[in-house]
């Protein structure tokens, strides 16, 4: 979701096992200071395309002394994407990718499999997409800071979960225009949003 001061990403981990160490399992990613993602689909696809992210956007600061932009960033994988749809004796990237970032301003881009990409104000990807786009598409306003963009991910997830909803479930981040700065939510800042 974008926001006037910034962009956030809410993961549901799918822990579906009792003995699983939550904290083990990670679906949003850290790329740069200003970049983050998140996958869905066959996350070990996406983990090779994440780290392929890093690498790319660490390579344009070494060179260029700059932050990449977002959209640089997503286009760099979307080709990498394309060319696997293509090659013979490789089969494509079977993950969409979620991008998140700030340059001018808070942006959000979603990544196919076949190597489109979009950019949106708000989106979701993964199992009950439909059903998050369709409250996204009623409730979500531009003038909204990440506080309410949060209560708004949040609640969707609770709608869609339903009894399986919890906050152990929940992976998250978040980067301010101000400070431009990846930074993942708390347990306990999720359980302060009412």
């Amino acid at each position: 979701i974008t926001c006037k001061d910034g962009v956030l990403v809410l993961a549901d981990k799918r822990i579906v096992e009792k003995l699983i160490v939550g904290k083990s399992i990670e679906k949003v990613f850290q790329i740069d200071d200003h970049i983050g993602a998140t996958a869905s689909g066959i996350i070990s696809d996406g983990r090779i395309l994440i780290e392929r992210a890093q690498v790319v956007a660490q390579q344009h600061r070494v060179t260029f002394d700059e932050p990449m932009e977002v959209e640089s960033l997503v286009k760099n994988i979307c080709n990498l994407k394309q060319i696997y749809t293509q090659a013979g004796g490789a089969r494509p990237f079977g993950v969409a990718l979620m991008f998140i970032g700030i340059n001018d301003g808070p942006q959000v881009f979603v990544t196919d499999p076949t190597g489109i990409f979009f950019e949106y104000k708000a989106t979701a990807i993964g199992e009950a997409e439909s059903e998050v786009k369709e409250i996204l598409n009623k409730e979500y306003k531009e003038s909204m800071t990440l506080d309410d963009g949060l209560k708004l991910a949040l609640n969707a997830l609770k709608k869609v979960l339903g009894k399986d909803f919890s906050l152990d479930r929940v992976d998250g981040a978040y980067i301010t225009t101000a400070e431009r700065q990846f930074k993942r939510y708390t347990k306990e800042e999720l359980s302060k949003v009412k």
